[in-house]
């Protein structure tokens, strides 16, 4: 079995990120793991949010925009792969999608036992300081 991709972004979501990489660039993304915005995909122009090595590289959406979660949040969330979709509505305070009238989401699904044998054979996905 091929190794199944931990994040996707609905045609809806890679709309938006498109719109937001022209007027800000290059963009990465960071998933919150709750406090002041939720458990939200925060969206920040690239380098913006600074990653370490608590920080877990899920893949990358619409093309190459990386994106990130934090080790303790990606223990939670390891058997389940994510999806960054958009719907109406006022965005997170600090993510770039805010004053667009649309803020990003996230909807999941867990893995098959093959997708997580898949994955384990693999080996873990990158830190940040990798």
């Amino acid at each position: 079995m091929m190794v199944p991709p931990r994040i996707l972004a609905t045609d809806a979501a890679v709309a938006v990120i498109d719109e937001l990489r022209d007027r800000h660039g290059a963009l990465m993304f960071h998933q919150s793991g709750g406090c002041c915005d939720g458990s939200a995909p925060m969206c920040y122009p690239a380098g913006e949010f600074r990653v370490g090595g608590q920080d877990v590289l899920l893949g990358h959406v619409a093309g190459d925009v990386p994106v990130w979660i934090g080790a303790a949040q990606f223990e939670y969330w390891r058997h389940t792969q994510v999806t960054i979709d958009v719907v109406p509505g006022r965005g997170a305070g600090f993510s770039l999608e805010g004053p667009t009238g649309r803020r990003f989401i996230i909807r999941s699904r867990v893995f098959s036992d093959a997708e997580v044998d898949a994955l384990d054979a693999a080996g873990p996905p990158p830190r940040g300081g990798d």
